[in-house]
Order: C-alpha cells, then structure tokens, then sequence
C-alpha cells in the first residue's frame, strides 16, 4: 500500500496540477483573465443568484388560456369555411373545448362536414416521431347540430408546441435587457424556469413576461354606445366586444372581433418620437403581406377609428385620415421612454402562444448577494482554520500532512465546480464548509488505525501499511451512504438545494481521493525519507487510547430515553406543528433594508394594511436596520395571484426601503415541494438500506434504519422546540443529517462485523463495549472538526443560512449519541453469529500478511 509506481505517482499529482490550474481563475479579477492568453484556464465558477443578485422565475403555460383561443381561433376559422361553401347557420357557439354550429337547414349536414374537413385533417405531431394526430374530432349530436372538438392529445401537442414557442419568445425578450449569460430550460410538460443573474430591475423583467403581447388591428365599431356598454344598459352588437385602453382613467371602445391586420406580420418594432408632439411612439414596419393588407384595410375604411390592440387593451384609435401604404405605421398613446422601449422589446420578440403564470418568484439585489459572498468567505476561512488547528494539535506532523491533503482537497473541488459549470449558491458554500469539517473524518479513520495496529506491537511500516488498508472498506462505505443522499437530494432537489447537493457529492469525492491517494502518497514519501521510528504524536486527546467504557450497561436506559424523546417528537409534529416556511405553505418573503435608520416594524405593518395587505407578518431580521416581512396565501388564491400582492408591497415600500431579497411561491408548486421534500427523505432511507444490506447483513441495515430515523425525528422535535423555519433548506440539512448519521453509524457497524469475525465466542454485549471504545476518540474527532466547521458556519455565515446550519449542528452530535446508544443495541433484538462473518475472515488475513511481507 505504501509503494507507488512512478505512472501512478505522475498521475496523482498531475490530478492535483489541473486542479490548480482550473481553481486558480477564481481567485483572478475577470479583467486580467480576459487579457491572458486563450489556451490558459479562464473559466470562473459561476455564482447563483443569492450570490450576486437576479431574479428566478418559474412560469407555467395557462392551457385555459391557450384552450379558449384555439377554440375561438377554430371559430372563426368554422364561420369562414361555412360562408365560403355557402352553407347557412342560425349560430356558431363555442364552449369550454368545443364549438358548437346550429345549420338554418339540416339536409345541409353532409356539405357542411366536408366544408370543415380541412379543419379536423390529421397533423403532423413532429419530424422525429413521424406521426399524425387529429386535433379535431366532428360529430353530429342531433340533426343539423354539428360540433368540433378539441382531442385530448391535440391540446397535449398544442400545450408542448407553445412551451418551446414560450421558450424562444422568452429567450428574445430576455436577450433584449442585455443581460448575460441567463438560463431558460423547460420543466415538466408546461413550465419553463428563467434565470436572470445580476438583474437590476427584476420587475421589468416580470412585466416583459407577463404580456402575451398579441397585437392585432380591428376596426371600433360605432353602431352602439361603449358608455352604455359598460354601465350594463346595453348588449355589445354581435360580433363586437368590449375593451378598454391603457390610459388612466381606462376609456371604452367597442371594437369588433374579426382581426383586420395580425401582428404576425410584423418584422421590426423600434421606440422613437412623435415629430408634431415629440411624445414618445413605436414605430412598425409589417412584412409584405401585413404591408399589403394594411394598406389595403385603411384604404378601405378611410375615415373609421382603426384600434390598435395589445393584449385585449386599446392603445390607441385614431382615424384612418388616408390609405396608408409602404408597410409602417406608428403606435401612439400614454407612452414613457421606457414603456415605448418595453413595447418595442415585446413586438420584436414575438408574441406568446399563452399567458405565462408566475408560479414561482426569488428574487436577491445585489447589495444582499455581495454581503451573502462575504459572510461564506468568512465563515469558511474560520472554519478551515478550526479544522487546521485541531488536525496538528491532535495529530502532530500526520495532521500536517492531512492538512495538506485538506487544502488541496478543496483546490480540486473548486476547479470540479469550475469544469462541469456549476453554479455556486449560498447553500453550496454550506456544503463546501461542511466538506471541509468531514473531509478529515477519513484522515481521522486512517491515523486511528494506524495508531491501534502500532499498538499491538506492529512496526511503524507496517502499522501505517495495514491501518491505510482496513480503512479503505470503511471509507467507502461511509462516504457512498453520503453519496447516495446527495444523489436523491440532487434528483429531486430544486434551485440552491441542487447547488447543495452537487457541491457535497462533488466533496465526497474530492475527499476519498485526497485523504485515501493524496494522504497515502504524502505518508509514504515521509516514510521512505524519514524512516520514522515512531509514529507522530500530538498534544492533544480527546479520551485516552485505551478505554474501556460500558456503554451497554446503560444502553437500555439511553435507549428508552432516545425513544421517548422520539415520541414526544411524534406527538409534537401534529400538536405544536413546524413553522413552515412559504417553500411549503406558499406565499411571499420580502426581507427589507432601512434606508435611513432602524428599520420601524410597526410602520411596515401599518404600511402594508394601508395598502389592503391582509396576513402579514413583520419581524426584526439580521441587522436593526433589516426587516423580512412574510405575506401568506389567500385560500383557495389561484397561482399569479400573489404577484399583485407582492407588487402592492414593495409599492408600498419602496420609498424608504431597500427591497434585498423576495420570493414567491404559489400554492400549486409549494403544495409539489411538500411532497417531494417527504417523498425524497423516504427514498434516500430506502437507498441506504438496500446498501447497507449489500454489503453488510440485513441486522445492521434495520439497525442503521432505525438509528436514522431516531435521529430525523428528534431534529423535527429540535425545530418544533426552536421554531425554526422549515423549508427546502431544511431538507437539505436534514438529508445531510440522514447521510452523516449513518457514517458515523456505518464506522461503527464495520468495526463490529470485524470483531464478530475475530472473537468469535465473546459474549455480544462485551464485543458492542470493545467495538464502541475502540472507535471512540475517532468518532468525538470527527464530530468535533464537523461541529467547529458548521460553528463557523452559524456565527459568520448570516442570518439567512443559520436556518439551515443549526438543524445540522443538532443532527451532528445526535447523530453521535445515536450510533452508539441507538445503533448498537439495536443488535441484540437479532441472533447475530460469528459463523456469519466467517467467509469474511479470510479476507482479513491476507490484508495483514501482505503488511507483514511489505515491513
């Protein structure tokens, strides 16, 4: 174990050369790494949006909305056909997905099904799949009653083309704020997520993906009063509708339906002035069939209003002075410089299929993102130096060399996060500290055993031979549990828990090569340089070498106590409840910045009921001069509708507050995230067992189980009892939890399966006291570098992320008190037996046969 080929020796540290290489430009200004030369490493770590401020939006496709114009587009397109082929009706009505046509005569029945016949032709439903689909099915309820109806896998083809036609639309007016580098990705079969990093002004961005932004040209019918209309004294004539205009106070028109010159056709929409007012305008300019149909719809009706409609809204309606030709136009009306600007983004861009609801909305400025970089910075730095200084003081010149390895540990994890695009989230740098304070457990299982084998008499060589060789098993074994819950946090995690769950697998990995390689390299070379007599010793113990604790004397005790702590847990859930945060409840979280002074809790609360606010909630947050102000869901409130809410209160705000941070959730995806935060805890404990039954029995699988499950519920008791917040955070650090606890749980069981095959007539509880000592100054080592990491972490790492940090503080040292008191007796409810084992004994001697040919 301790001899290296020179291709292996080339090999580890030209892993560790790239991983400098490729973390190095993270520490380099942008502006030098522009000027280097192009075949260097230049890309940086990207930073999510709780880091450097943007918004992130989670749209959904209304496919009501997108219904109801299909079946008013299949409408219109009925009543066409039927006057072409000249075929009389009484009515054309249209339904929820269906239109209905009552014919004048229904010996006509037969002309009319073959004049709507184009329309209920099969589609293609895509190149890939070669297929056609009937969007449209005909039938013929009674005589001459005919009804077109949308099939079920029509609207799925037409919910699927106007996501992807959503998507570029979005992509467009995103690309027109000139900002760099945004994600937009589809979810799912109609959402599509946007994100905008370093966006300044996110309700613009809200605004330019609200609008479907379909305009149309109609004429203003004249025939009835739109006064009358709207006061409810008349019916709007047939064919004819009621709309408003944009200005303030609105105005009604009655404009007629039919659609005399589409916005499709328009090629280019760009703001300017008025050149008799110098009022801001949007000048058009239609492609050659709009320009003919313009000029051919204004010559026509020369001295008519003509409306201009954007999404159900007049713009404007002048009349029609002459036939207007050449193809461009002007769109006049209530415009600012920046409306006029916005308008010309959305027409450029194309309109939307559907309107966009806003499912889900977080946004951070980038004062917040730049406090949030600094508090990790600080945090981490603090915690590594924690971890450094205990290593050498613990382990003399071995921890020096783990040290090393810890360093460049976190070297090549960056340059991974770098390589693979990664972007950094303030839960991320989380996982980076909580890497930091488990990335020694490894080292801590690897001296402990060296030290234990120098104890019964073995050479220094051949202590450090064997001890690197039986830790490997239980390295692996702890870390893939770990694994396996970043994996199933990864899969079904969402945002900045994705973040979480790349950077921890990302660290397990990372820490399996350096402490495991890396170390092992490092205390070969001092080996074969130094040729120690004796290992290193440092000054300090966390219990002595040899102990000799009962700990099953009192392991029923402990163990009712655990249960019992876990039954009020129980019983509390239900009784007291979580806070649940709006990740799962739904609603709104504004935190706020006093501009001037402390910020006035009871001023915000005054503002926001002036304001017709109800359910709020204000709370002092961080600094005197910090609030977070948390708006809940109306019942029964359809998803969108807290979007107006929240623009009513920073509205209100906006005045004497700086608005730091927001988010909004709606009922449908908070309703999503409860389920997959239960459904992912449950998958990971089902992960883990089947592992832990692989490779060890299934005994140590229901034990660990059992363990783990203590250890979950007494953390929710923990937050029952705190008040902590419960969010998509939390379930991070629960499944964290969940993985740690079960590491620590894993190293123990491993020491027990190997003292099962090597004292084979111990009496078990005396063999669960040896297995427990001998791995007890490892197991309060490694909880302690883990604790005074996550420390760090709580005290400098801000407000925001300690509702993440504490529950992981409380599971680390359970999670300790569990692998020894919970873990442990669960194994005398089985008839464990060291015939068991014995097919693993064999194994176990030629590990110490090849270190003793190695001294």
């Amino acid at each position: 174990m301790l001899h290296f080929s020179r291709w292996k020796t080339i090999l580890i540290w030209l892993v560790v050369v790239l991983g400098f290489a490729y973390a190095l430009p993270n520490a380099i200004p942008r502006s030098t790494l522009d000027s280097l030369p192009e075949f260097l490493p230049s890309q940086q770590v990207t930073l999510g949006l709780d880091l450097q401020g943007g918004s992130y939006i989670l749209l959904q496709v209304d496919q009501e909305d997108l219904v109801a114009k299909r079946v008013q587009s299949l409408s219109d397109s009925a009543r066409s056909a039927l006057r072409s082929a000249r075929i009389g009706y009484s009515s054309i009505s249209a339904g929820d997905r269906s239109v209905t046509i009552r014919l004048r005569d229904p010996s006509q029945a037969e002309a009319a099904e073959e004049a709507l016949s184009d329309l209920t032709d099969p589609i293609s439903s895509g190149l890939l799949s070669g297929g056609t689909i009937s969007e449209v099915a005909v039938t013929e309820p009674q005589a001459g009653l005919i009804e077109l109806s949308l099939t079920s896998e029509g609207i799925d083809y037409r919910m699927s083309s106007a996501v992807e036609q959503s998507i570029e639309v979005v992509r467009r007016r995103v690309d027109e704020l000139g900002t760099t580098e945004p994600v937009i990705q589809r979810q799912g079969m109609d959402r599509i997520i946007v994100q905008v990093p370093g966006l300044g002004d996110p309700d613009r961005l809200k605004n330019l993906l609200n609008q479907t932004a379909q305009l149309n040209f109609r004429m203003v019918d004249l025939s009835a009063s739109p006064e009358a209309v709207a006061d409810g004294g008349a019916r709007p004539p047939a064919g004819s509708e009621l709309l408003y205009s944009t200005d303030q106070p609105p105005v009604p028109y009655l404009i007629q339906r039919q659609v005399m010159v589409s916005g499709e056709n328009l090629v280019d929409a760009q703001p300017g002035f008025d050149q008799q007012t110098n009022e801001p305008v949007v000048n058009i300019r239609f492609d050659n069939r709009g320009a003919t149909q313009f000029a051919r719809v204004t010559e026509a009706n020369v001295g008519r209003p003509f409306a201009m409609v954007l999404d159900e809204q007049v713009l404007s309606a002048p009349n029609i002075r002459e036939a207007i030709r050449g193809g461009q136009a002007q769109i006049s009306g209530s415009f600012t410089v920046q409306s006029a600007n916005d308008l010309a983004v959305l027409l450029r861009a194309g309109a939307l299929p559907a309107n966009l609801n806003i499912l889900e909305e977080r946004t951070v400025g980038p004062g917040l993102g730049a406090d949030s970089i600094a508090a990790g910075e600080i945090a981490g730095v603090i915690g590594a130096v924690f971890v450094i200084l205990f290593m050498v003081a613990a382990y003399g010149f071995l921890g020096v060399i783990a040290n090393v390895a810890l360093i460049i540990n976190v070297v090549i994890l960056f340059a991974l996060l770098t390589v693979i695009g990664a972007t950094l989230t303030l839960p991320g740098i989380a996982g980076i500290v909580l890497t930091i304070g488990m990335a020694v457990d490894s080292n801590v299982l690897i001296y402990e055993r060296i030290r234990e084998e120098r104890r019964l008499g073995r050479s220094v060589v051949q202590s450090i031979d064997i001890g690197f060789q039986k830790a490997l098993a239980t390295i692996l074994d702890a870390n893939i549990t770990t694994l396996i819950a970043a994996g199933i946090l990864f899969w079904l995690g969402t945002g900045p828990v994705r973040g979480f769950a790349v950077t921890l697998a990302l660290g397990i990995l990372t820490t399996i090569f350096s402490a495991y390689t890396l170390t092992r390299w490092l205390t070969a070379y001092w080996v074969k340089h130094r040729r120690p007599k004796e290992l290193p010793t440092g000054f300090l113990r966390l219990a002595p070498e040899v102990t000799n604790i009962p700990f099953m004397k009192v392991r029923l005790k402990a163990f009712y106590v655990s249960m019992a702590l876990v039954a009020a847990s129980i019983v509390a859930l239900p009784s007291v409840g979580l806070s649940f945060g709006i990740d799962f409840t739904g609603g709104s979280v504004i935190e706020v910045q006093s501009k001037e002074g402390n910020a006035d809790i009871g001023a915000i609360r005054t503002s926001l009921e002036e304001a017709g606010i109800p359910d709020v909630q204000v709370q002092s947050f961080g600094s005197p001069q910090e609030a977070l102000i948390r708006i809940g869901n109306a019942p029964d409130a359809p998803d969108g509708a807290q979007q107006q809410t929240i623009d009513s209160a920073q509205a209100s705000l906006e005045a004497d507050y700086e608005i730091r941070r927001t988010e909004v959730v709606g009922p449908t995806v908070s309703g999503e995230l409860a389920w997959a935060a239960i459904f992912g805890v449950l998958a990971s404990l089902i992960g883990i067992l089947i592992y832990i039954w692989i490779r060890f029995e299934w005994q140590f699988a229901v034990g660990a189980i059992v363990a783990t499950v203590n250890d979950v519920f007494l953390t929710m008791g923990f937050m029952v009892l705190t008040q902590i917040e419960f969010n998509l955070a939390t379930v991070a650090a629960i499944l964290t939890i969940v993985g740690y606890s079960l590491n620590d749980t894993v190293v123990i069981y491993d020491r027990v399966r190997e003292n099962l095959r090597k004292y084979k007539t111990r009496e078990l509880g005396s063999l669960l006291d040896l297995s427990d000592n001998e791995m007890l100054t490892r197991t309060l080592t490694t909880s302690l570098t883990t604790l005074l990491a996550l420390s760090a972490l709580y005290v400098f790492g801000g407000e925001v992320i300690q509702n993440f940090v504490a529950p992981m503080i409380f599971g680390v040292a359970i999670g300790t008190f569990s692998s020894i008191f919970v873990a442990a007796p669960i194994l005398f409810f089985f008839n464990l037996r060291a015939a068991d084992f014995e097919a693993h004994k064999k194994e176990d001697d030629s590990i110490e046969a090849s270190g003793a040919n190695r001294a």
